[in-house]
Parts: structure tokens; C-alpha cells; sequence
């Protein structure tokens, strides 16, 4: 059995892989979750978005800061699911850093004023991480076969 640091390098490796992800917010008392594009930094134990100061996401977690990040792998059968803490900063040296080709889709440049760095705070986070799709399902119809249950891959609950 992988030990906690294992379990926790995991969920990073996972996320840097996958690199998109579904925020979910709390809106009026309802869940809402948009695509949005992640960089991790393990060392702050933070995730960074790029958004907008007019997005209905910042004043959701103004309201309501406690979040959830959905990474999906759906082709490996890899998928993580991160709770935390959202913030809403406008901090222009971390916007510069973040900045890259996806960006451009919605800002013109890194120094548009209405660009604000959405940063959140991990504190507990679980994975899937199986061998992938085909694999997966051969597992599947042998267990199916001899009754028994399958070995779908690594599973771990962890605090971060």
C-alpha cells in the first residue's frame, strides 16, 4: 500500500496530466461547474486559474469560497476530484506567469486589466487511477466471470 506522500505525488502527477478540469461553484444555493484550464504548483499546495473580474464564478466564491475541482482522463480511466478553498486575486506578476496560448482565446493580453488569478487551496483530494480503458473492461468480464470482484487500479482518500 502507497503511504500518504505517495497518495499525495499522485494526485499532482494526475492533475499536471490532465490539465483541464471542472470548477464547481455554489450559485443560489445550486451546483455550477464550468471547464476550466489548471496549473498546479505543489510546492504552495495551490491550483491557478486565469478568469475575469465580470465572471459570475468570482462572485460565487465570494459568496461562497468552498469549492470543488473535478480531472477527468477518461481514455486512462484517470480521474481526481479535489476539495478546497477558492480565492479571487489580482495579482498581475502571478497573471503574467500564467499566462499562455489558451488565454488568448478570451483576453487580447496579459495585461488586461479585468484578468484575475483564481487560486485554490487543496484539503482533501481522491483518485482513481486505473490501467486504462481496455484493460479495465477485460478485469471487468473476468470478474464478472469468476464472481469475484475486480483490481480496477489505485484508489486513495487523502487530507492535503
Amino acid at each position: 500500500m502507497a503511504d500518504k506522500g505517495d497518495d499525495t505525488g499522485r494526485v499532482w502527477d494526475l492533475v499536471d496530466k490532465i490539465g483541464f478540469c471542472m470548477l464547481t461553484t455554489k450559485a443560489n444555493g445550486d451546483l455550477r461547474a464550468r471547464p476550466m484550464a489548471a496549473h498546479a504548483e505543489r510546492i504552495e499546495n495551490a491550483i491557478y486559474f486565469l478568469t475575469d473580474a465580470a465572471s459570475h464564478k468570482d462572485d460565487e466564491i465570494a459568496r461562497a469560497p468552498s469549492v470543488c475541482l473535478a480531472f477527468a482522463d477518461s481514455k486512462g480511466q484517470k480521474y481526481v476530484s479535489i476539495s478546497g478553498t477558492a480565492e479571487v486575486l489580482n495579482d498581475r506578476e502571478r497573471v503574467k506567469e500564467l499566462w499562455a496560448t489558451p488565454a488568448k482565446a478570451w483576453w487580447s493580453n496579459a495585461d488586461d486589466p479585468s484578468i484575475r488569478v483564481l487560486r485554490v487551496t487543496p484539503s482533501f483530494a481522491e483518485y482513481w487511477d486505473s490501467p486504462g480503458t481496455v484493460i479495465s473492461y477485460i478485469k471487468m468480464a473476468a470478474a464478472a466471470v469468476s464472481h469475484s470482484r475486480p483490481d480496477m487500479g489505485a484508489n486513495a482518500k487523502i487530507e492535503m
